[in-house]
């Protein structure tokens, strides 16, 4: 799925208190969405959306969103550049 970055951006404002500001995890229990490749972001919102993958939360959020708005979303969180420092 072809998704725009900045609609995501926009879009992702939602995620933000479980997922963080850039895709890094604010809540102990949400994964990291920063630069997870496209199509597994899709597939798992659409899973969600479906109910066929099962979370409270996340059935509340992936319910309303269109195949555009989970593209965007994928589109967003994998551009988003994690860099690892060595100490």
């Amino acid at each position: 799925p072809q998704g725009s970055v900045e609609a995501g951006r926009r879009k992702a404002q939602a995620c933000i208190v479980c997922h963080g500001q850039l895709g890094l995890a604010a809540a102990p229990d949400a994964p990291n969405l920063a630069g997870q490749p496209v199509t597994y972001l899709f597939t798992q919102l659409l899973a969600y959306r479906s109910g066929t993958r099962r979370h409270e939360v996340m059935a509340v959020i992936a319910r309303p969103l269109t195949d555009t708005d989970i593209a965007d979303l994928a589109a967003w969180f994998n551009a988003i550049r994690v860099e690892v420092k060595e100490p």
